[in-house]
């Protein structure tokens, strides 16, 4: 039990101590246990609880039952009355299926002690399962949303209802984060740059027939964009004909953002990484608010660490995608560096910045702009996660842009 603790989640773990505190002593209501049974079937994603007298290993622990909230929270987070917010968001979505999985269908094992992993580390059906919100006629021009790292679609919820008027504006998590498959690495997926781009365009050809424009938000040049930046800018030097517009958010620019951050290279490291990998406050609530003035209520706090909490599957995917970016990364923004700047690039570039970026220094963007002859526009209160700080704002900012070009 003590290594299932560890390779599921900081709240199984958790769980599992109130459950075994539970048999000895009486517990009030707001902390009796239940367990999240794992499903045969990965079609669903529905969650079917039990009482916590079934000692089936497979199952994963709650804190507490919905009827007081997510239970999640470890750190003095609250227990409110109704629905789960990250629940609430998984309704107004959809999955999509989309890039084939490869290998030999073998299922996967930890890296440490060679252990199976839990079903949420398993590559599914044929075709991995992406997790998208639509907002918006589908008769509207489309925009894809896409999100940096290590965040989620949910980074765009008040950016949607905005461009929902005028557009067909679609977010999606990318493989290994929110509702997304999560394979373990080596089992179908790695997690490389190349993997991205092939998976991207397998994505995109599922959710678009026509012209696109892509938003891309990057979450430092490290995570979102050391990393998911070049992923784009490549797909769109190789597909310039569907794109419309191409806006990049706080993207990885110049040689001084080719470097991981400390709060995001730690999981990076061998043994260390995988440790703090599994602890949804270093994975997700330090690295969304560390970087920035954005200030996370805990009912958004909930959403992203949703994922952590009910598996270490998206930890091992950090700290996949953190060992390839610190491999990597200068290579991968001196490639988007000179596509962006090539004679030949032909998809109208906009350049978002948040100037209050505590990751990336503005020294050298307004060069950059000028010298690729890109628009550059400043957001004087946003940080790195623009549209965390100014999601309305953001919206209206994109459909103008949009608008004037289109």
């Amino acid at each position: 039990m003590a290594l299932q603790a560890f390779y599921g989640s900081a709240c199984c773990f958790h769980s599992h101590l109130l459950h075994t505190s539970s048999s000895t002593t009486a517990s009030p209501p707001f902390l009796a246990a239940r367990r999240f049974q794992s499903c045969p079937s990965r079609k669903s994603l529905k969650l079917n609880c039990s009482s916590s007298g079934n000692n089936d290993d497979q199952d994963y622990l709650l804190d507490a039952p919905v009827s007081v909230g997510d239970g999640f929270s470890f750190s003095g987070g609250k227990y409110s009355e109704g629905p789960s917010p990250s629940d609430e968001w998984f309704k107004q979505g959809k999955m999509v299926k989309a890039y084939s999985i490869p290998g030999t269908g073998e299922k996967a094992k930890d890296p440490i002690f060679g252990l199976a992993m839990g079903a949420g580390s398993q590559a599914t059906g044929d075709r991995f399962r992406w997790f998208c919100v639509e907002s918006g006629s589908a008769d509207n021009p489309p925009v894809i949303l896409i999100h940096g790292f290590p965040s989620q679609a949910y980074s765009y919820r008040k950016v949607l209802p905005v461009l929902s008027k005028d557009y067909h504006a679609i977010a999606f998590d990318w493989l290994g984060f929110g509702f997304s498959d999560k394979p373990q690495p080596r089992y179908g997926f790695d997690y490389t740059l190349d993997e991205y781009v092939s998976s991207l365009e397998s994505l995109i050809d599922e959710l678009a027939a026509t012209k696109v424009s892509l938003v891309v938000q990057f979450f430092n040049l490290l995570c979102s964009q050391g990393y998911f930046s070049p992923v784009v800018v490549k797909y769109a030097s190789i597909h310039q004909d569907k794109l419309s517009n191409l806006i990049l958010l706080n993207p990885p620019l110049t040689a001084q953002h080719a470097k991981l951050p400390s709060t995001l290279s730690i999981f990076s490291n061998f043994l260390l990484g995988e440790i703090f990998s599994q602890d949804p406050l270093r994975a997700s609530d330090k690295a969304l608010t560390s970087c920035g003035p954005y200030k996370m209520k805990e009912e958004d706090a909930m959403v992203y660490r949703r994922p952590y909490l009910t598996s270490g599957s998206s930890g091992f995917a950090l700290n996949a995608i953190s060992r390839n970016m610190s491999k990597d990364l200068k290579r991968y923004v001196e490639d988007m560096n000179r596509i962006l700047k090539d004679k030949n690039w032909e998809v109208r570039t906009t350049i978002c910045w948040g100037q209050r970026d505590r990751w990336l220094t503005f020294d050298g963007v307004e060069d950059f702009s000028k010298d690729s002859n890109h628009k550059l526009i400043e957001v004087p209160t946003a940080g790195h996660h623009v549209q965390e700080d100014c999601g309305e704002e953001v919206g209206q900012l994109i459909c103008r842009i949009i608008s004037r070009r289109t």
